[in-house]
């Protein structure tokens, strides 16, 4: 199988470890013939023969690296179940908030502060050390998978999603996207919506009519952790905070911003970041009320946002939806328009189409209907779509970072106005 060659400070000795083992001394902690998810196997990819990987060497850009180092050394010293699901929150959560440091500090930094990857890479590093990892004490495989869950949602920043409690002040919960489509050399693809869910995390923005404080996750571009109810756990815990707005969001379509009206029903089984397709209706995440609408609408100020003059980038509002035509089976004709749905037809796509960012429009809005939380605003921003470095052998350049920049940036403003 491959091995995740790259993480900072491996030896010679080391290096036919798993990428979680910084130091020989950790050999024993590790079983590096357990297989990795297709995600994790990319640390390994490079933009040339030869040249270094390029989710480590993002990760030491940006100074995580030794975190990562810090992390794996700690995680062979964790003798006791109960501790050790201590350390993986406490370490995810840890993580998560250095990102968000990293990307709101005004000291101006070595590399990018806008730059989503690192968190992404290193995140996957650390939950291959925990997949790998030998523990002291016996431990079963729903109770790795559910350690490697607790590590990724607090990572994501699912533990660290408080408001705060004074009055008078607007609260907007948001989510954005980890990078996706990162086969071959697109390996080095970022996600604006991502770079956008760090630069809001805990931000406190002046408007002419309040502030505005908002809370922020990045989502995974997996149907599993969709199934898991990552969504609904961000959107659904928001909920007992009395929030003001939902935004979901995510990379959209060239050169413009979307705010899309309906979200849908519908997988359409395009392949995800562990290569899984899905197809077929959103399915139900257990423990939280999720009503059967086929088509969500959005609720969000649509007019007000496009009218607020944010710039570059224009604005619009997207109408288009589709539907399995009435009287057809599910799947072989659909009905694509800019209307409204027909009474009792099954969605076939939303403004959004039927990935991820349609389902996670359309899961944080089913939750939010669910608890009858209709003052509560929901929907959806596309963001426009990031280009790479224009030397396919670069991680970075400065078109390349100017772009992700002013894209966040608008959506920063864009927020601000809901």
């Amino acid at each position: 199988m491959k091995t995740i060659a790259g993480l900072v400070g491996l030896t010679a000795i080391a290096l036919t470890l798993s990428p979680g083992i910084a130091q020989a001394q950790d050999a024993n902690c590790y079983d590096t013939t357990v297989p990795l998810t297709v995600e994790e196997q990319r640390l390994d990819d490079t933009l040339v023969g030869g040249g270094p990987a390029v989710g480590p060497a993002l990760v030491k850009l940006a100074g995580f690296d030794g975190r990562v180092t810090d992390f794996t050394t700690k995680l062979c010293r964790q003798a006791v179940q109960k501790q050790a699901q201590q350390f993986v929150q406490r370490e995810g959560n840890a993580l998560w908030k250095a990102a968000v440091a990293r990307a709101q500090s005004t000291t101006p930094q070595a590399h990018d502060a806008y730059d989503d990857r690192p968190l992404y890479w290193a995140r996957l590093q650390l939950s291959t050390a925990l997949r790998q990892w030998k523990p002291r004490f016996s431990l079963s495989a729903h109770e790795r998978a559910k350690l490697i869950q607790q590590f990724d949602w607090a990572a994501r920043g699912l533990s660290d999603s408080a408001f705060p409690t004074r009055p008078g002040v607007r609260r907007i919960a948001v989510t954005g996207f980890d990078p996706f489509q990162l086969t071959g050399t697109n390996v080095r693809r970022a996600n604006p919506a991502g770079a956008a869910a760090l630069q809001l995390d805990g931000r406190e923005i002046t408007t002419p009519n309040g502030k505005v404080v908002l809370q922020a996750a990045v989502l995974p571009v997996l149907w599993g952790g969709f199934d898991e109810g990552i969504v609904e756990q961000f959107y659904g815990s928001a909920l007992a905070q009395k929030p003001d707005a939902f935004v979901t969001i995510s990379q959209g379509r060239p050169g413009r911003f979307d705010v899309e009206r309906w979200a849908a029903r519908w997988r359409g089984g395009f392949a995800d970041n562990n290569d899984v397709e899905s197809y077929g209706s959103v399915p139900d995440a257990a423990g939280w009320p999720q009503p059967a609408n086929e088509f969500i609408e959005t609720s969000l100020p649509f007019q007000k946002m496009i009218d607020a003059g944010t710039g570059p980038f224009t604005v619009a509002y997207n109408l288009s939806f589709c539907e399995w035509k009435v009287g057809t089976p599910v799947g072989s004709q659909r009905d694509c328009r800019t209307d409204n749905p027909t009474p009792g037809a099954v969605a076939a796509s939303g403004g959004g189409g039927d990935y991820l960012s349609n389902e996670s429009m359309y899961r944080a809005n089913r939750v939010r209907i669910g608890y009858g939380a209709t003052n509560v605003l929901g929907g959806h921003l596309h963001t426009p779509v990031l280009g790479q470095p224009a030397d396919p052998a670069a991680l970075t350049d400065a078109t390349f970072e100017s772009q992700r920049r002013a894209i966040a940036d608008q959506v920063k403003a864009l927020v601000s106005v809901v």
